[in-house]
């Protein structure tokens, strides 16, 4: 058998130890211009599936200056052979049973052997076909009545097969799959055999899905079906080509590694989860993954979510796209990683689709990136609701680098700097920019005008209505540990350990705050308040706005319509010069208990500013209302990361059902069990007693 089916088997074997609880709908829509296999995350909430994509590997040459395609070598006849078509997997998806019956005679045509029906099956009262068991035509020995037969023996009792089930009302499904022979391939006797004679290799009928935002499907495995019509175009011939670029620039030893991962992890996470992007000629382009903890992690922190590609744009040797959010220490987390080919519009919505599927069809409120057209387009696709705003400190970052050589760039910054972070109205920012840009005579500057154009996207004094739980910037997940020269295989190597590191802190942070009793600084209420509520971290940072209270003084209301008054709050900026005084409006609503600073400290950080708490007080609210504690900042809140096994609703006459719910079921128990040697306990303890409890059902029957 050759390497590439050894690998491809591994990884089938791999996966069905791990028995992943994710369910891959493979879905085929017809349409005119690509081959695509797609992920439906609608049937992510009922269906478990226990088939991950398989990794298929084409080895690439750099010669005379073009990227070429090498040939794949049959280990067991030495013929040069080009693969079109992946090897069958569990999970495949049909629209007719001709479709499928076409797509495995193609691909047993170009390994080398022929097909045939070694069984079907029919609806009970009717003749339409429910299932079918497509095999080898090796399969099987002569019968004693056909070994009398002079015609040569051909069949050598090959267990290759797949067997096809009809789901829904017109869909075709791979539910089984063998893909090892036990003989040598004889590509010349497969192409005279009845099957492929069958079949007009001049003709070939794709298969192309169509993408529905609101469906949020997902581009995952590319098949190349029959195609019945002739055709005279090579429009394909160049645009697979030109697709050949798009591609990982990895070599096999790097493949080597994300399989050895891969394997490790999902033997020890059974909901870890990888998704694989190739194009039609097998060539892989990109790569997803993500493990339990990071999808059940959503659940609580999906309020921003910040897409970084640092190393991406950067070009570093691992072009590595992370999903990054924010704890409830205030702490960095990962919520899913990727390897990309390119940094094109295509590529982010298929990476942005598989990550979505994955996290239950959910999309975070809002997102924060850096600046990319073709990321702005795939985010305004894929997350049509979300509030996309860039990094600030990225934006500020990219105005400095390219003034580089500008004589007066110290200066520039603390201008820019003041602006940014001291506009509180609109009117403010802008004259302000237009003067400083005329200032140091930078009003020819594009870039400075194209990031001005789209200020509404990264400018503070823009963002008030939209929540950033302190993200307003965000640094890279990994920095420190990633370099522009880091391999692959080092950054899988410490992968685990800077994961490993970062829940530790989690941990270590839960159980300081929990422990901990605050020393209270001021006599305010409010402090003592969340001091009992809050995380340490989180706490410290509201702290300081309590003790900066002190520093606000004039309370004057300037206007009042009904229950909604205006204050003006005034405030010693600057504790060196008392003469500096900023002045903060802040809207009070006496009916809701409801306040609002021009600062919008709770929006932007997650907590109540010093200029609305001294409001507050001033209206003689005794504590913060309930509105403004929120509660993925509270330290008695129990947060279980284990991932959301979808939808509990199961048709009661559908055995499949009752397997799969029970299955997403116990993987839970299983998960929470492993918190703890405690947990371990109850768990083992509750298994035992269900099993028991079912065994005396069993017995009723008997």
């Amino acid at each position: 058998m050759t390497d590439r089916c050894h690998f491809i088997c591994s990884l089938i074997y791999t996966y069905c130890l791990a028995d992943c609880a994710l369910f891959l709908s493979f879905q085929m829509e017809e349409d005119s211009q690509t081959s695509d296999q797609l992920l439906d995350d609608e049937a992510y909430d009922d269906h478990v599936n226990e088939c991950e994509q398989v990794l298929d590997i084409e080895d690439n040459e750099q010669e005379n200056g073009q990227t070429s395609v090498s040939p794949h070598i049959d280990d067991q006849n030495g013929e040069s052979h080009r693969s079109n078509y992946l090897p069958p997997v569990i999970g495949m998806e049909f629209e007719s049973y001709d479709d499928a019956y076409n797509y495995y005679n193609c691909y047993a045509k170009e390994l080398g052997f022929a097909i045939r029906v070694k069984s079907s099956w029919t609806k009970r009262n009717s003749k339409e076909k429910r299932g079918a068991v497509l095999c080898c035509n090796c399969e099987g020995f002569k019968t004693i009545k056909e070994a009398t037969s002079r015609r040569k023996e051909t069949r050598t009792g090959c267990l290759a097969m797949i067997r096809l089930r009809l789901v829904e009302s017109n869909r075709w499904r791979v539910d089984e799959v063998k893909l090892e022979h036990n003989h040598l391939f004889d590509l010349e006797r497969a192409q005279n055999s009845k099957s492929h004679k069958k079949m007009d290799s001049s003709t070939k009928r794709k298969l192309e899905p169509a993408l529905d935002v609101e469906v949020k499907t997902i581009k995952l495995y590319r098949t190349p079906i029959i195609h019945h019509g002739n055709s005279n175009s090579n429009d394909g011939e160049i645009g697979n080509h030109i697709d050949q670029f798009k591609r990982l620039m990895l070599d096999r030893s790097d493949l080597d590694v994300i399989h050895a991962y891969f394997s490790r992890i999902q033997l020890m996470n059974p909901n870890f989860v990888y998704l694989m992007d190739f194009n039609d000629d097998g060539i892989l382009r990109n790569v997803f993954w993500i493990d339990s903890r990071s999808r059940a992690a959503f659940r609580y922190f999906n309020d921003v979510v910040a897409f970084d590609t640092a190393c991406l744009l950067n070009e570093y040797e691992i072009p590595l796209f992370t999903f990054v959010g924010v704890n409830h220490h205030g702490e960095s987390i990962l919520l899913g990683c990727g390897l990309l080919a390119d940094d094109s519009q295509e590529t982010y919505i298929w990476l942005f689709r598989a990550w979505l599927t994955c996290m239950s069809g959910r999309p975070p409120q809002t997102i924060v990136t850096d600046y990319s057209k073709a990321l702005q387009s795939a985010i305004s696709e894929v997350f049509p609701r979300a509030h996309h705003r860039l990094s600030l400190s990225l934006v500020i970052q990219s105005i400095l680098e390219r003034l580089g050589e500008f004589h007066e760039l110290e200066e520039f910054g603390n201008v820019l700097h003041r602006i940014v972070y001291g506009s509180l109205k609109v009117d403010e920012f802008e004259t302000a920019w237009e003067e400083m840009i005329q200032h140091f005579g930078v009003t020819d500057n594009e870039w400075l005008q194209s990031l001005f154009d789209d200020r509404e996207r990264w400018a503070p004094v823009y963002l008030k209505d939209i929540f950033f739980a302190g993200m307003l910037s965000f640094s890279p997940l990994f920095e420190g540990y990633v370099h522009k020269q880091t391999s692959l295989k080092e950054f899988f190597h410490m992968y685990d350990l800077v994961l490993q590191k970062k829940y530790q802190k989690e941990a270590d942070d839960d159980i300081v705050s929990a422990d901990s009793n605050p020393i209270l600084k001021t006599r305010c209420y409010y402090e003592l308040q969340l001091s009992r509520i809050y995380t340490k971290e989180i706490f410290e940072k509201f702290q300081d706005e309590v003790e900066m209270m002190s520093s606000c003084f004039g309370i004057t209301q300037i206007h009042a319509n009904g229950p909604i008054i205006t204050y003006i709050v005034k405030e010693h900026e600057n504790e060196g010069d008392m003469r500096e005084i900023g002045n903060f409006e802040v809207v009070y609503d006496k009916t809701g208990a409801e306040v609002r600073c021009i600062c919008n400290c709770f929006n932007f950080k997650g907590y109540l500013c010093r200029h609305a708490l001294c409001v507050l007080n001033y209206n003689g609210m005794e504590e913060i209302p309930f509105q403004y504690i929120l509660s993925r900042w509270r330290k008695d809140f129990k947060r279980f990361y284990v991932a959301d096994m979808g939808s509990n609703n199961v048709d009661i006459t559908n055995p499949v059902q009752w397997f799969d719910h029970l299955y997403r079921k116990a993987l839970q128990v299983v998960e929470e069990g492993m918190i703890s040697q405690d947990h371990y306990m109850v768990a083992w303890q509750a298994f035992k007693e269900s099993l028991n409890k079912v065994r005396l059902v069993a017995d009723k029957h008997v």
